[in-house]
């Protein structure tokens, strides 16, 4: 396995005004990121919209990613509520060329803790490819426990990381403390990401990464590296951005700012709707002079 740290981004999925893939202006992010120098690449995550997505359309996807970036990680989203569709979604699908699989916990169902273990239990026991679990209780409804997710890391050789974004850092802090060493502790919060690298995390699956790839890959790389005067002066630079991202939802904020930089349009699936004219004239002005 190519090793996954430093700055991923979890990249959107571009569509046309009808709705269809864009792979033009997919074609357009990806070169976007890679000669940024981002680390690894994250598709089919929340932010690239999977749900809305058929069985084709995300094999497709892969395949279009997998066939021009080979010498990047790569790394794609199968998760969701239900865990005997995961397991068959993961006994489908051609890993050839992939590095890892990004499982979000189970939404709206609320599992226990117990049900929780299990569910990652049995994709572990399936899974061709390490596993990176997602906590992101904003959007499951639930949390997965500190007690959990070491359970999980202890218990499973291919649990190899999770994507921390409860922003909760005592949770999070208590994770890193107590952690295998072969298990890493990658920020699911753009903003946090610093004082998560400070704690001990080792990278990051962002957002605001393909947006500004070279700066945040720079910010997460002297992070790492303890230059944290440097790498506190790329993150307030880029402070004003992280909040308008998220005011009117994921990926709706990335694609309007992606949009003024002329990389995307500003189309999202319903049931989401597109940027509003205000978000689009905020990141006009946000991105000026950037």
């Amino acid at each position: 396995m190519k090793e996954i740290h430093g700055s991923g981004v979890a990249l959107i999925t571009c569509f046309n005004n009808d709705l269809s893939i864009d792979y033009d202006s997919m074609d357009k992010l990806l070169d976007h990121v890679t000669k940024g120098c981002i680390d690894y690449l994250v598709l089919l995550g929340t932010t690239g919209e999977s749900v809305t997505l058929s069985k084709k359309e995300k094999n497709d996807l892969i395949k279009f990613v997998r066939r021009k970036y080979t010498k990047i990680p790569i790394v794609i989203g199968i998760g969701g509520n239900s865990t005997g569709n995961i397991i068959q979604e993961i006994n489908e699908t051609d890993f050839d060329g992939i590095d890892a699989i990004l499982s979000v916990s189970p939404y709206y169902n609320k599992p226990s803790q117990e049900g929780i273990y299990n569910h990652y239990k049995m994709i572990a026991k399936v899974s061709p490819k390490p596993l990176i679990l997602y906590n992101v209780p904003s959007r499951t409804g639930s949390n997965i426990s500190s007690q959990t997710t070491l359970r999980l890391a202890h218990d499973f050789e291919n649990i190899v990381a999770i994507k921390e974004a409860s922003g909760n850092l005592d949770q999070i802090m208590s994770i890193l403390k107590d952690k295998p060493d072969n298990f890493t502790v990658l920020s699911g919060d753009d903003s946090l990401t610093l004082p998560m690298i400070y704690m001990g995390a080792k990278g990051v699956i962002s957002v605001i990464g393909q947006l500004f790839p070279r700066e945040y890959t720079k910010m997460v790389h002297e992070a790492l590296n303890n230059n944290i005067d440097k790498a506190n002066s790329i993150h307030y630079n880029l402070y004003q951005l992280y909040a308008p991202l998220y005011q009117e939802g994921n990926p709706v904020g990335i694609k309007a700012a992606l949009n003024v930089k002329d990389i995307c349009n500003l189309v999202v699936r319903p049931p989401l709707i597109n940027a509003s004219k205000e978000i689009v004239y905020q990141f006009k002005s946000l991105l000026h002079n950037k």
